[in-house]
């Protein structure tokens, strides 16, 4: 069953998006206190309770009262159940604080490098470091062979060392929005990589053929930085189920695209497509697909009436007005933080996409219209 879902301006809809959101959380919210309020959790909590007292040994007359089942702090006291609740809540925290041992966190611009100590902690399992004015990876990374995590968006960072590749456990790798302008082959030695995220970067035009290797990967965005084509590495990833390449400068799709089978969900909105390969009729598994409108001439209408469930977005970019400044670097830092916030919108928009994914029967195409 398709649908299909036609957006043409990316600023106007905004808003009306994110009226859409707030009302669906306050929504949720109003639900989940219903239900914390209702008949039902109050019977839950007072069958609890009991069970708790039975256990224990506790006689009816310590939790009930007038012949109901008396759950107020005294009795909850008198029951022995909240000191239950503080161990419970001891052990919760105990763990909390051990995980807490192997997670490293930094941020704001006063960091220009990664403080000394930092090589002393190789038990690290994840870094999270972002917001800095880091230029360089150290070159003891190598050391962190339990690294499982490697967050490193919003810096200065201009290149990664081809030490990566010694990161054999690394599952994580994000280095968004910062100065990269090349991949080394070495990080296709990171052979349990399941995330890859390198948007935002601007310049970044290829990716070596050695990334072919990263078989377990499911997850890559490459949006905003300089591909003319989808890299062929990038087609021999098996199990990729994600792959974001908006804000490129795409002209066409490979006809062999339909290898990437696992592939759920491809964003290709903000290229310069001018049509849609057929082949794209030939991925079972993909269920959503956004691309942007203004140039395309030609879609094929297999697409738009797949009954493989695929839901077809088309965005109309709005032109962009060029604004004269000679600070250079100003206009870079400009152009990221509007692909940042335009991607945080698309996330919300996804999202909210898919949690309206159940849809009637009787329902064969939703469409919906902005004449502007």
């Amino acid at each position: 069953m398709g649908h299909q879902v036609v957006i043409f301006d990316f600023s106007v809809i905004r808003g009306l998006w994110e009226t859409r959101v707030k009302k669906n959380k306050e929504r949720q919210r109003k639900e989940k206190e219903r239900l914390e309020q209702s008949a039902l959790e109050k019977i839950k909590q007072e069958w609890n309770l009991i069970l708790e007292c039975r256990k224990k040994g506790i006689p009816q007359s310590k939790y009930l009262k007038n012949g109901f089942v008396d759950i107020n702090e005294k009795n909850l006291d008198t029951c022995g159940k909240t000191p239950q609740l503080k161990k419970s809540h001891a052990l919760s925290d105990g763990v909390n604080k051990e995980q807490n041992k192997f997670i490293f966190q930094l941020s704001g611009e006063q960091w220009t490098e990664l403080p000394d100590s930092l090589k002393e902690q190789i038990y690290l399992k994840e870094w999270h470091v972002y917001n800095t004015l880091i230029q360089t990876i150290p070159a003891y990374l190598p050391l962190f062979q339990d690294l499982r995590v490697l967050e490193l968006s919003k810096n200065q960072i201009n290149h990664l060392p081809a030490e990566i590749g010694c990161l054999k456990n690394l599952k994580v790798l994000n280095v968004s929005f910062n100065n990269l302008k090349s991949v080394p082959p070495e990080l296709g030695d990171c052979e349990n990589l399941e995330k890859l995220d390198l948007s935002g970067n601007m310049e970044i035009t290829e990716l070596p053929f050695e990334l072919s290797n990263l078989k377990q990967l499911t997850f890559v965005d490459v949006s905003a930085n300089k591909f003319h084509s989808i890299p062929i590495c990038v087609l021999r990833m098996p199990n990729l189920q994600w792959l974001d390449i908006s804000s490129n400068s795409l002209k066409d799709l490979p006809e062999d695209i339909d290898r990437l089978d696992e592939l759920q969900t491809l964003l290709l909105q903000k290229n310069k497509l001018t049509y849609l390969p057929r082949a794209l009729v030939n991925m079972p598994k993909l269920s959503l697909l956004v691309v942007s409108g203004e140039d395309l001439v030609e879609i094929p209408t297999a697409i738009c009436e797949s009954t493989t469930g695929l839901k077809f977005v088309s965005l109309k970019d709005s032109p962009v007005e060029t604004i004269v400044c000679e600070d250079t670097e100003e206009i870079i830092e400009n152009e990221r933080e509007r692909e940042q916030v335009e991607k945080e919108f698309m996330k919300a928009y996804l999202e909210d996409l898919r949690e309206r994914e159940s849809t009637p029967s009787y329902t064969t195409k939703v469409m919906l219209s902005l004449q502007l």
